[in-house]
Order: C-alpha cells, then structure tokens, then sequence
C-alpha cells in the first residue's frame, strides 16, 4: 500500500496511450454496413436541387437517380430509404399507391440499375395528401386510423411490385404492421420484409425534413398519432405490438434524443432495431459546423457512435455519405 494510505488505483489510461492500443479494445465501432441514406424523389426532369436547412442533401427527379445512387454504391452504403414527392396531391394520398406514382417509378429505376443496392421505401401518406396529415381526414379534422390501413396496405403492395426490397411504415396508424402484412401476403408478397417505425415521436427535430419532403400539415399537428416526447414506457408497447404484428425490424425516431429508447429497444427484443438520425440532428451539426463552432466530422462520427452503442443495429442517417468517405 502507498505510503500516503491509499489503496492501490486502476491505471486505465495504460489502454489508452497509443492509437493502436486504443484501436484493439474499441468497443463500439461504426461501419458503412450500418448506414442507410434517404432520398427524395421529386416529380420532373433534370433535377437535382438543394434542400436549403439540409446541405449536401437534395431533392430530385428520376432521371437524375442513377448518378446518385452510382455514388452511393461506390462507397458501400448498403441501401438507400425513398421519400417521393408528387406532382399532384389530394385527400386520399392517390400518388402513395399508384402503380405509376413517382416512388415506383424511383424503385424500378434503382432496381434496373442497381440491383444490388437494398431499396426501402417509407410507406406514409404525409408526402401525398394535400392536407400533409399521415392519414384520411375526417369533417371533423381527426385522421381516421382504420380508414388510412387500407390505404397504406395498398401502397406497400404497389412499392413490392415495382420491386422494393423493404417497406417501412411510419404513419403511426394501430394495427398499420398486421394491415401491411395481410395486404403483402394476400398479394403473394410473403417474403417482403417490413421495418417498422415502432416508436416514432412527435418531434420538432422533423422541422427540415418538412421542407425536404414537402409534407407540413396545413391544419393541426400529428400529436395525435406520434407519440409524447415525454413518453418512454408507452414507446416499449407500441415497439411490442409491431413484433407481435410480424414487423421484421423495430425502429426508433428520433435517434439522438432518444437513445434510452434505443437502448431499452435493444433489451426487449433480438430482432434487429434501426434508428434515425433525423434531420433536425443533421441541420444543427451542419449549422455548427459552418460556423466553426465545433469540428463536424468529430461531432458526425460521435453521435453515430453513441446511436451505435445504445443499440442500434441500423442507422438512418443523411450522414451516411460523407461518414462512409472519412471511415474509409
């Protein structure tokens, strides 16, 4: 013992004193595996236009895909998830489920050319109704969950028909994981896997994707379909009633303020879980870091970290690109 008395101390730092040794015990570690990037498909031609609160990220229009997804395949991201916007919305969302809508014109050109890359399809109305809500909408303003399963079922149906690889569902409709399931298996589609946006919350930090996606409600908020910030336990029914459904992978979003969610997630169940870093969280680093008020890439590779190693097993991240340039 010392002389001073105090026992002997752990000398952790003896890890930690060169690159190499802190490489070998790395515990979490963030891979170009775990990524998926979102794109947004926008009706026209000759388009590739950038989303103001979102840098380096883009609306745009089928027949500049190829150029897009060439990149992407070329620096390993295994997959892509598709947002489209369309050129005409009304009250039902027709667009959402038409075999000629502009996100199945996206998958069988993705598909054509790039076979390989994992296609995933967000299945939701928002982007396609004219009053921005996720759903049908009653007289009285209120969406209509049992309505609006049909209508989702549909469109899964279509987005496997014109050969997605994956359908994710983030109405937050009850029963929308069993709706899409009987729809996809009456339709032969038995072997389509669903993702489930299993605890999707009502957050401000969507505020850019709105403008991405051109889906802000024109009445109300969605308050009464996403869930209470607020809430953790309610999240662990809704993630257990969407395995229950079939779901195939679980989903929290947002990522970032919600890694206990994450994490709790990862302790109820063994099947895959994803997460999204959404573009609230992507705006403020970006915003940050063009200001130098802190060093971006740093920051970017911190927080997929931490989204890692709350326990995600998939990260949905407008990162995605430039995170697969600086891990390789």
């Amino acid at each position: 013992m010392p002389e001073n008395g105090f026992p002997p101390f752990a000398r952790y730092r003896r890890l930690r004193s060169s690159a190499g040794l802190r490489r070998l015990v790395s515990e979490t570690r963030v891979s170009v595996d775990d990524f998926i990037y979102p794109l947004f498909i926008t009706a026209g031609e000759n388009i590739k236009s950038e989303i103001p609160p979102m840098p380096g990220c883009y609306q745009m229009s089928v027949d500049r895909l190829g150029e897009e997804l060439d990149e992407i395949e070329a620096l390993g991201i295994p997959g892509v998830l598709m947002f489209g916007l369309p050129a005409e919305k009304d009250a039902r969302g027709s667009d959402a489920y038409s075999d000629d809508g502009i996100v199945q014109r996206a998958i069988r050109e993705a598909k054509r050319t790039h076979p390989e890359l994992v296609v995933i399809t967000d299945v939701c109305l928002c982007e396609y109704t004219d009053h921005g809500h996720c759903g049908i909408v009653r007289e009285d303003g209120s969406v209509d969950n049992d309505a609006t399963l049909e209508l989702l079922a549909a469109e899964a149906v279509s987005h496997a028909r014109a050969g997605a690889d994956l359908v994710a569902p983030s109405a937050m409709m009850d029963g929308q994981i069993a709706a899409l399931r009987a729809g996809l298996d009456d339709a032969g589609f038995v072997d389509m896997p669903i993702m489930a946006y299993a605890a999707k919350y009502s957050s401000a930090l969507f505020g850019p994707f709105r403008v991405a996606a051109d889906s802000t409600p024109e009445f109300g908020d969605r308050r009464s379909y996403q869930m209470d910030p607020g809430n953790g336990r309610e999240a662990m029914l809704e993630v257990q009633s969407d395995i229950d459904q079939g779901a195939d992978i679980v989903m929290v979003k947002p990522a970032l303020a919600y890694l206990d969610v994450i994490r709790e997630t990862r302790r109820m169940t063994d099947l895959p879980v994803a997460a999204y870093n959404v573009s609230g969280e992507y705006a403020m680093v970006k915003a940050a870091a063009a200001n130098e008020w802190l060093d971006g890439r740093r920051v970017t590779l911190e927080i997929l970290g931490s989204i890692k190693r709350a326990g995600a097993d998939i990260i949905i991240t407008y990162h995605a690109k430039e995170a697969a340039r600086w891990l390789a």
